[in-house]
């Protein structure tokens, strides 16, 4: 899986466009805005997007998802169900959050724990990741020892568990049961920062280090 890291919006989210080398087909994880931007390097790179995958409901990470469904005509899988009311109430979070004004949509598929999203001939591992939303989820491919975590997990912090149904505990929980199971080897790309791995974190993240957790 390659892919490439695009920021975007104010909050410099880390959009991330995904492809199969192989095919040129190409997701697009978490378009949170400058939608130009995104179709300008799909473009550049030759590849043909086939899909908008979303972890999770915040503006920051699906703000630009309907108008580059609509551009591009594709469909936009995930987050889990329980994100919905976050996508429901796009309108409100634009006002306090200061972006311009955002619709509400419905996305054409929600995701379960344990479904698989094909890029091209490349397949992504969905993990149902609660705690910074309830409907959180992280994209694995085992193939390419990547993942992508959203607001989970970032280089040296975690996210952040004080918005409305956010869970501390549920959150240390998807850390340590979900994605350390995957390997310490396996790099991650968060929602804001620079990438990782999951055994550095485990080694240094003063938040869910494991000496921290015994």
């Amino acid at each position: 899986m390659k892919y490439q890291i695009i920021p975007v919006t104010p909050f410099q989210q880390n959009c991330s466009l995904i492809w199969c080398e192989k095919t040129k087909r190409a997701a697009v994880v978490d378009p949170g805005g400058n939608i130009d931007r995104i179709q300008n390097e799909v473009t550049k790179l030759g590849l043909v997007l086939d899909k908008i995958i979303l972890t999770h409901g915040h503006i920051d990470h699906v703000g630009g998802a309907k108008a580059l469904a609509q551009a591009t005509n594709v469909p936009i899988i995930g987050p889990h169900i329980a994100d919905k009311f976050w996508i429901d109430n796009l309108p409100k979070q634009s006002q306090n959050f200061g972006f311009p004004h955002c619709d509400a949509f419905e996305p054409d598929q929600y995701l379960q724990d344990g479904d698989n999203v094909q890029v091209g001939e490349q397949s992504l591992s969905v993990l149902h990741c609660p705690g910074h939303t309830p409907g959180h989820i992280a994209l694995f491919s085992a193939q390419s020892k990547l993942a992508w975590v959203g607001d989970i997990l970032f280089r040296s912090s975690i996210g952040r568990t004080d918005f409305p149904q956010s869970n501390h505990q549920d959150l240390i929980h998807s850390i340590t049961e979900k994605l350390w199971p995957l390997g310490v080897d396996v790099e991650f790309i968060p929602g804001h920062g620079p990438i990782s791995t999951f055994g550095e974190e485990r080694e240094h993240n003063p938040f869910v280090a494991d000496q921290l957790l015994l």
